[in-house]
């Protein structure tokens, strides 16, 4: 992985879908012990009924009035030992979180929720951004709790201690997917939890065995699958941490990526390869 870019960026809306974002965001900050970057764009204020003029500047960490400095401040609380600048920017959305995401390790978006239509809609900037940007885009549906990414506690230990649920790579024949296997591979790593890869019977065996070497604490599933693997994908989404699906650079999701992070049962990060 690149370690030139060295931020988790998620973008503010006011919305509680990118309230719950940023709170994962600060959690996957803290645990690869990076900053945390809180980014509100665009022309309309970052909660309904602020007024506030929006320029190019960073935050100060004592105004209260928008929900981009609530976060910034609740954040703060939540996580005392993190690094955290709240900063707003005229730019639309969508130009503005893709060159956030050049500069970052992880870009973490939201989404509507998990009743009704959950998910992405087709065109929604959620769904442009990780289209188009350079950098893996998380997306995280409204709802999601810390303990959502943890084994289920049953014992009566605070949630926190649980180990970490598995993270999911599904994973096409193309064997030369560097960038998406080595994004599953340290992800998992960094939270001590398992990865299982969902890939077609036609992939080489060879494929994840560097991979192996390389991190070699991980605990490695394969699931091999014949035909369709998105079935097995999103079961498997319903019991994991973290759903790691890729796209082509320069193109977006395909339909079946498309309909993974609509349904999918966890975030889902979308990371470019070539």
């Amino acid at each position: 992985m690149s370690t030139d870019t060295r931020t988790i960026t998620v973008g503010i809306d006011g919305s509680r879908s990118s309230l719950d974002a940023a709170d994962w965001a600060a959690r996957e900050a803290q645990r690869r012990r990076l900053p945390l970057r809180l980014l509100h764009a665009g022309t309309e204020p970052a909660v309904s009924g602020g007024v506030f003029d929006i320029d190019d500047i960073d935050v100060p960490a004592g105004r209260t009035r928008a929900a981009l400095d609530r976060a910034a401040i609740e954040l703060s609380y939540a996580h005392p030992a993190l690094d955290i600048l709240a900063r707003r920017t005229a730019t639309p959305a969508v130009p503005a979180l893709l060159a956030a995401a050049v500069e970052a390790e992880t870009l973490v978006l939201g989404s509507r929720g998990r009743t009704g239509s959950a998910g992405f809609p087709v065109g929604s900037v959620a769904l442009g951004v990780a289209a188009r940007a350079d950098r893996p885009v998380v997306l995280v549906r409204a709802g999601e709790l810390p303990e959502d990414e943890r084994v289920p506690v049953v014992d009566g230990s605070p949630p926190s201690t649980a180990p970490y649920l598995p993270v999911v790579l599904g994973l096409d024949p193309d064997a030369s997917a560097d960038d998406l296997i080595g994004y599953a591979f340290d992800t998992a790593a960094v939270r001590s939890a398992p990865l299982h890869v969902v890939h077609p019977w036609t992939l080489p065996t060879s494929t994840l065995r560097p991979w192996r070497h390389r991190f070699p604490g991980t605990a490695v599933r394969e699931h091999r699958v014949d035909g369709d693997p998105g079935p097995r994908l999103l079961e498997a989404s319903a019991r994991a941490g973290l759903l790691v699906v890729g796209r082509r650079t320069g193109r977006g999701p395909g339909r079946a990526a498309r309909s993974l992070i609509r349904h999918a049962g966890c975030p889902v990060a979308v990371v470019p390869h070539d």
